[in-house]
């Protein structure tokens, strides 16, 4: 039986959550609502539109564990937020950057970028040591500034120790950044715990929100390290103040946020974590990595499929990529989205992303059309 907030259509099984998401039931209401009241009101009632941006903010920083709703921006995306990091700090020639071979181009494209200024950005193959995280940390030296890597890798779905990365980073003085956008939303998050310094996202994965709008966490003290590179009137510290000559920049980190809000994506994105905060991640991230396990159980049963993510318990996330021994992935693909299983082609093989509301009659049911 379906859960009452994805009504998808017909037969089909959405497994692509790593990808895009599908709205819940409310989300799609909360944007029927919002457009009806922008349609006979315009903006009478933006007071009640910048509480629910403020509600936002709450809620991103429950999801995160932050230590204060004023230590989180929204923005456009994850790559505007890993740009500012990238443009934000004062590099010298000779420093270094330390990351995977395995990262999303959004963790990759801003840091390669930085070589004009002589700056290295070196990729550890995380299958190369004993652990993942002692292939990151053997890369680092003492002109190390900066160590940034995805939570959960998006093809193999490996999932990271990000408390230990955050220990050696604040022991070697390394500042420390997070890509979690296949972990926010899907698993249970806590920037403390890491000893974070930035941390970003999109809502439109695992959080089930729309595409424009995401999260952007920074420390008071990594902050104050990045030099703006975005100006407009909502960065100002007294915004509202459109007289203001003589301004200063916001204490906060709406510092980021350099123009007009994205009101409708609000609505949206907040109507969203409103369930995954109703139902409580930790629930949340039960059923995901149990929807996991049963889909490599299913991968195992059958001797034509090949499981090409990791297996440890640790490194459980809601990324499952497989192949077929006999089938190439572009026709095996093709088939599954014939039979209206929503999926990806990535890591060499197909990846599945389930979420916890998925079933495990839809589960089977995909597998058996690999078969």
């Amino acid at each position: 039986m379906r859960h009452p907030e994805f009504p998808l259509i017909n037969e089909l099984i959405y497994l692509n959550h790593a990808a895009v998401a599908p709205w819940p039931k409310r989300t799609s209401l909360a944007v029927i609502k919002f457009a009806e009241q922008n349609t006979l009101y315009g903006a009478q009632f933006y007071p009640d539109w910048l509480k629910k941006e403020s509600e936002l903010r709450t809620q991103l920083q429950i999801l995160l564990n932050a230590p204060s709703a004023d230590d989180i921006a929204l923005v456009k995306n994850t790559s505007e937020a890993l740009s500012f990091v990238a443009y934000g700090l004062d590099w010298r020639s000779g420093d270094n950057i330390v990351s995977s071979n395995e990262e999303f181009p959004s963790n990759r494209l801003p840091w390669e970028s930085l070589a004009k200024l002589g700056v290295e950005f070196r990729q550890a193959d995380l299958t190369s040591a004993k652990s993942p995280e002692n292939a990151l940390f053997s890369l680092v030296d003492s002109n190390t500034r900066l160590l940034t890597i995805s939570s959960i890798q998006f093809a193999s779905g490996l999932r990271l120790d990000l408390e230990k990365i955050g220990a050696f980073c604040k022991r070697h003085h390394i500042l420390f950044c997070i890509d979690a956008i296949q972990s926010i939303g899907a698993v249970q998050f806590d920037v403390q715990a890491y000893q974070a310094d930035f941390v970003m996202a999109d809502g439109h994965k695992w959080m089930l929100g729309p595409e424009g709008l995401g999260v952007f966490y920074t420390t008071p003290e990594a902050r104050n390290k990045l030099r703006l590179t975005q100006y407009g009137w909502h960065m100002m510290k007294d915004t509202h103040n459109y007289e203001n000559k003589q301004w200063v920049v916001h204490p906060t980190a709406r510092r980021f946020e350099c123009g007009s809000p994205n009101m409708l994506g609000i609505h949206a994105l907040s109507a969203s974590l409103s369930l995954l905060l109703e139902i409580r991640m930790a629930v949340i991230e039960s059923l995901l990595i149990e929807n996991s396990n049963f889909l490599i159980e299913e991968i195992d049963k059958n001797a034509q499929l090949t499981l090409l993510s990791q297996r440890q318990d640790r490194l459980k996330s809601g990324i499952v990529t497989f192949k077929h021994k006999t089938i190439s992935n572009e026709a095996l693909y093709n088939r599954l989205q014939k039979n209206d299983v929503i999926c990806s082609l990535r890591g060499g093989g197909i990846r599945f992303s389930p979420h916890f509301y998925n079933t495990k009659e839809e589960i089977t049911r995909a597998v058996g059309y690999c078969l």
